[in-house]
Parts: C-alpha cells; sequence; structure tokens
C-alpha cells in the first residue's frame, strides 16, 4: 500500500534545526518514506498515481512518533501511588511488591493490553520497556506489543542481589539462563518492530559477575542495554558502598562493559563531570526522567549540560516512577525543569541563592520547545541507536508518525480567531499550532498514530 499526506509537516533535523514545511507531502510505500519536500515536487515524482491521497486540514500537521527511551511496563497500576516516598522506600512498599505478581500471565495480560493500548493513543509509537523477572509474563507483553503494531524494545529484568525474597532471582546462572530463553523467544519471533534489551534493574541489585555476563550477551547478541544511573543520592550511597573500589557510578557499569553506543541508562540527575566524559566516550546515552525525578524528589537533571557534554540524550516517562504515560506530559516536564534551572542558577550568579556557583551561569540558556520535541522524537531514537530507521521524516526511514489535530478539545478551546492568523506566515501560523500542542495538546489531538505506515490508532 503506498500512501502521500498533503499538508503541514513538522520534524527536526538535529537538535536547533526543526524544519517546517506548511504545504509538503511525505510518500509512503510499504511502511517506509519514498519522498518528502514542498507539494509541488510530489508532481514530478514517476510514481505518483500508485499514491492513496490523505489530505490533512489547515489544522493538522505531522509530526514523528514519540519516543519513551524509559518505562516500565508492568508498573502502570501503581501510577500515583507511593510518591511521598523516596526511591528506595518507594521500590520496597510498591514496585517490587506489584512487579511480584506477574508471576501469573493472566495478570500480566490484563495489565499489558492496556499499557501498550494507552501508550500508542498517547503518541508513543517505541517505547522501551523494563518488564520483570518472569519469562512468561515477558512474553505475554512481547506478544502485546507485536498484536498491537507498537515498536519496541523489551527488556527481562536481572536482578539477583537486595531485592525482597518474594521477587529476586535465585542466582547468577539462572539469570543468564533466563535471559537466553526470552532473546531467543524474541528473536524467533522475526519481528523488525520488536527486540529483547538487556536490563539490569541497577548496580545496587546485580552483582559484577552478572553485570558481565549480561554484557557478554549484549555482545554475543548483538543487542542494546538500558540500566539506571545516579538517579537518587540514597542510590549513590549505596553504589558506592557496593563498589568501593571504583571511582563513580559510570565506572561500574564500565567495569561490567555495559556502557556501549547501544546502551541507554535513565536518570543521569547526579552525574559528575568525569562521568560525563565517560559516557561520551563509550557513546552511552541518558534516558532523561523529569516527571520522575519530580515525584520522587531524586533532583533535577540538567539536560542542556549533558547535551553540550556530546551526551546523546531521549526522554523517558519512567512509568510510575513518573505519574503520565504520554510523552506530551514529559516533554512539558522536561521545559519546566530546565526553566527552573536556568532561574536557580542565574539566582546563584547573583548571590541571592542558597548555593554558592562554581562557575559563571549568567549565558546559560534552557531548553526550548523545538529542543524538546527534539528529544521527544530524533533525540529518542539517537539515544535507543535506531536513528536509521526512525525519529524524522527523511527518505528510507520508517513511516512512524503523529496526525496532530488542533481543530479538537482542549487545543480548540484557546484558538485565535482566524483573522488574527491570517496576518501571521505560514511557517509562524504552525510554530504556533506546535506551541499548542506542547504546551496545551493531548492525547485528544492525535487523530492519527501510524507504525511502519500502519495506522494503529
Amino acid at each position: 500500500m503506498a500512501k502521500v499526506f498533503f499538508g503541514q509537516i513538522i520534524h527536526s533535523k538535529c537538535l536547533d534545526n526543526l524544519e517546517l514545511i506548511t504545504d509538503g507531502f511525505v510518500a509512503v510505500k510499504n511502511g517506509k518514506i519514498t519522498s518528502v519536500g514542498a507539494k509541488s515536487e510530489f508532481e514530478l515524482l514517476p510514481e505518483k498515481e500508485s499514491y492513496e491521497v490523505v489530505n490533512l486540514t489547515e489544522t493538522q500537521f505531522l509530526l514523528p512518533g514519540f519516543i519513551d527511551c524509559h518505562i516500565h511496563a508492568p508498573q502502570i497500576p501503581n501510577i500515583g501511588l507511593g510518591l511521598d516516598k523516596d526511591l528506595l522506600g518507594w521500590l520496597n512498599a510498591y514496585t517490587f511488591p506489584l512487579e511480584s505478581q506477574y508471576k501469573d500471565a493472566g495478570f500480566a495480560e490484563q495489565v499489558y493490553r492496556t499499557v501498550v493500548r494507552d501508550t500508542l493513543a498517547s503518541g508513543t509509537t517505541c517505547a522501551c520497556y523494563f518488564a520483570t523477572i518472569y519469562n512468561n509474563s515477558n512474553k505475554v507483553l512481547t506478544e502485546e506489543i507485536i498484536r498491537q503494531g507498537q515498536r519496541a524494545f523489551v527488556g527481562k529484568v536481572s536482578s539477583n542481589r537486595c531485592c525482597p525474597d518474594f521477587y529476586i532471582e535465585s542466582g547468577t546462572d539462572a539469570s543468564v539462563k533466563d535471559n537466553i530463553e526470552f532473546i531467543e523467544y524474541v528473536l524467533a519471533k522475526n519481528n523488525e518492530r520488536v527486540k529483547p534489551i538487556i536490563t539490569p534493574r541497577f548496580a545496587i541489585s546485580c552483582d559484577m559477575e552478572l553485570m558481565k555476563k549480561l554484557a557478554e550477551l549484549a555482545e554475543r547478541y548483538k543487542l542494546n542495554i538500558q540500566s539506571h544511573i545516579s538517579e537518587n543520592l540514597g542510590e549513590l550511597d549505596a553504589v558506592k558502598e557496593f563498589f568501593p573500589k571504583n571511582k563513580h557510578y559510570s565506572d561500574v557499569y564500565d567495569e561490567a562493559n555495559l556502557l556501549t553506543n547501544r546502551c541507554v541508562m535513565a536518570h543521569g540527575v547526579h552525574l559528575e563531570d568525569d562521568e560525563l566524559q565517560v559516557l561520551a566516550s563509550r557513546g552511552t546515552s541518558v534516558a532523561h526522567c523529569p516527571l520522575s525525578n519530580t515525584c520522587l524528589g531524586s533532583g533535577m537533571c540538567d539536560a542542556k549540560r549533558l547535551l553540550a557534554a556530546q551526551v546523546k540524550v531521549g526522554l523517558g516517562t519512567d512509568v510510575s516512577g513518573g505519574n503520565r504515560i504520554a510523552m506530551n506530559e514529559v516533554i512539558r516536564a522536561a521545559l519546566g525543569v530546565s526553566h527552573h534551572l536556568n532561574v536557580m542558577k542565574k539566582q546563584n550568579v547573583k548571590g541571592t541563592g542558597s548555593v554558592e556557583p562554581t562557575k559563571d551561569h549568567t549565558d546559560y540558556v534552557p531548553l526550548d520547545y523545538k529542543q524538546a520535541v527534539y528529544l521527544a522524537t530524533l533525540g529518542g531514537a539517537e539515544a535507543l541507536a535506531i536513528a536509521d530507521k526512525v525519529g524524522n521524516f527523511l527518505p528510507g526511514k520508517e513511516f512512524d508518525a503523529l496526525l496532530v489535530d488542533t481543530s479538537v478539545y482542549p487545543i480548540n478551546r484557546y484558538q485565535l480567531p482566524s483573522a488574527l492568523t491570517e496576518k501571521k506566515s505560514s511557517e509562524d501560523n504552525l510554530l504556533e499550532l506546535l506551541q499548542k500542542f506542547v504546551y496545551v495538546g493531548d492525547d485528544r489531538n492525535i487523530a492519527g498514530v501510524f507504525v511502519s505506515g500502519q495506522k494503529v490508532k
């Protein structure tokens, strides 16, 4: 099936290059983008008659699908619970008890059907999922993702220590065996959209032997890796206690050979400058999770600092540490955190803050909404090492896209009269539609979701 979409198009080419095509087209064949450009250019295509035409309205635009670089699929039932606790207290009181229930595949089926449905409906065309230690329910999640048509990484969680007796693996060998079983199960599906991902929960819950063996599996099967790093101050203290010989948190993972150019580490709130150099040199990325960091009081991650250090950055919901599954909520939270940091830095320079500045922050510039859109799309693709496949609308990439409609609630409640907007340029009008979606919109403004060219919403 070949389709061509005529209308307004927005996508990022890099952090500071958001391309606007006000009267354009995207041609899609067999799930891949064959051509994109001004509408007049479509007439020059030799096979133009073979495309089914989809015309967008003046209040609609195409945006690349959102990429959630860090989400815990089994934790959805806990959204909104335990957020009066810190990270480690929250894990013990809420997270481990809930995840232990996924030994029951029937329970998992009920939850995962909702997880995939609702993330897709919110515009998440690609999700990087933490699952659980149980392969029977991990397979349920995999099957549900394939059935509903999402793109995803699915991680069998590995943890052989410092977890409750009712939710822990029996040992290193058992963990490795279960990982191999799940990896080969997913690969046997031969589905290009869904891949296994090596998933040590974090350094506290995995000893060095297990982490090294997981790194070997990642290399053997050429897989991505995901874990957590430098999220919470209590977590940092625990890592220092368990790994006293290592220079810092990143050095623990580096010794285990987990830091690769296919590795994404969630949070990175308290990373030291030396750690940023290590991550950048290894090509390891960070999933910035501002909602979770705020809800659990972990701190405010300075995404601009990471980017300035040449560390790849994407965004993550981190449900249920984060209290929303929608990526546009994460975009707003990322912008909020960046602006709060900007205020704090400049107050400290002026001597009105409680912390003495270590350097001049007067030239600090917070994230803007265009950059935040990049982080949620192409930045996420780069963080997950799939930017050759998705993330924007370059020819040859798969058509993972959102059809955004600003004519419906809640955005239409705040629209300006057309007489005012007519005085602006086409690009200015399109930018204002994007701003409305970023700051006001929600899933009701997502009229269509496409993954590999297939409409899944």
